[in-house]
């Protein structure tokens, strides 16, 4: 019996602590309060800087603003704590975080900070190769939204791709320059609008920019789908071979060669096509033009509809003969093979071979058969 009551009271005492976990749980699952903000820290600060916000019911909060702009929730700590980024858009005023319930208020106001921000000499390479990746160290790099790089002789600048930033660096991928020279300001905000830094005391740079340099010259005409070779140096920078409009296949690439075929096209003439070869490079912002002048040949046949054409003919030993047809008003150009049936039997098979005009049209005829 005591035994008994002792299972009764274990069983009893397990059902509580479940029933308590249970409720624990299911607590966590209903948004009780608006939440609270108790304190910030810091009190005032720039574009990207982060705030660290203590309180209460900060676990469901969905969204923040300061200054009635909205703001990036970095991340939620606890129920107590959160982090707040402060972006581009804000202005000096209130925080204030909004869960399900309702909205908690700052006390206090945060203040927004607009610096300059400044370069550091200190571990800048005085060259880097365009499309590399460079790390600017300096203070206030948190508040950049664009890096530009204006290549000399050029007013305007070109912006390079923001890997990554904080107060102290941000990283950069190099983009396209026109010159192997270039300066380099930072876009910012001054809390009316968004300006440079003055390129006048912007640091210089010298970007390699490795442009490709085709030694090839001269080119013998080609038939669709051949492969042309170039030879030079940087071809590995090339981003298209351009036949007219039309961009050919690049086969191979290295370095120093590049190999592509000629492409085919529903605009190409019978006879010969004369067209400008061109490469393109660094994005497409370059382009060379190699020769005016590369030919691409299409074969082509004539045929002598309602015409008087002239044919002669021998015989010849070991299952050959040979028969030819001349026409001294047309001229045509093309190598193919045949087969010449008559109510559908085959009387003989050939090549056809082209010459210049006046020509003669020659079949090599591969069987005894003959008209």
């Amino acid at each position: 019996m005591k035994q008994y009551r002792k299972w009764r009271l274990a069983s009893l005492f397990a059902c509580v602590i479940f029933w308590t976990s249970c409720d624990s749980i299911s607590m966590k699952d209903v948004v009780v309060s608006a939440p609270q903000i108790v304190s910030f820290s810091p009190e005032s600060g720039s574009i990207g800087s982060e705030i660290v916000v203590t309180g209460e019911y900060l676990d469901d909060v969905v969204s923040a603003t300061i200054g009635g702009e909205k703001v990036t929730i970095l991340q939620k700590v606890s129920n107590e704590r959160l982090s707040l980024k402060v972006t581009g858009n804000a202005k000096s005023g209130k925080i204030v975080l909004s869960n399900s319930v309702g909205e908690g208020v700052s006390e206090g106001n945060f203040t927004i900070e607009y610096p300059a921000p400044t370069i550091s000499s200190t571990g800048m390479p005085t060259e880097i190769e365009m499309g590399n990746k460079l790390l600017i160290s300096g203070s206030h790099m948190n508040v950049i939204s664009a890096v530009l790089f204006t290549a000399e002789g050029h007013t305007t600048g070109n912006e390079a791709s923001i890997l990554s930033q904080n107060e102290d660096e941000i990283l950069v991928k190099i983009p396209y320059v026109e010159s192997d020279k270039a300066a380099i300001t930072f876009r910012y905000f001054n809390g009316a609008s968004q300006v440079e830094t003055p390129i006048e005391s912007a640091p210089q740079m010298t970007v390699a920019r490795y442009e490709p340099n085709v030694t090839t010259s001269s080119f013998e005409p080609a038939n669709i789908g051949d492969i042309v070779v170039l030879n030079g140096t940087y071809l590995n920078k090339i981003d298209k071979v351009m036949l007219g409009t039309i961009e050919c296949n690049i086969a191979l690439q290295t370095e120093n060669e590049l190999k592509f075929a000629v492409p085919s096209s529903e605009n190409y003439v019978d006879g010969d096509n004369t067209m400008a070869l061109k490469i393109s490079y660094f994005d497409g912002r370059e382009v060379h033009t190699l020769t005016d002048a590369f030919v691409v040949k299409v074969p082509f046949v004539y045929f002598w509809e309602n015409k008087k054409v002239y044919a002669q003919g021998r015989d010849v030993e070991e299952l050959s003969s040979f028969l030819s047809f001349s026409s001294l008003e047309d001229s045509f150009s093309i190598l193919e093979s045949f087969t010449f049936t008559v109510a559908g039997f085959p009387i003989f098979t050939g090549i056809i071979g082209f010459f210049t005009p006046p020509f003669s049209l020659s079949i090599l005829i591969l069987s005894n058969y003959l008209l």
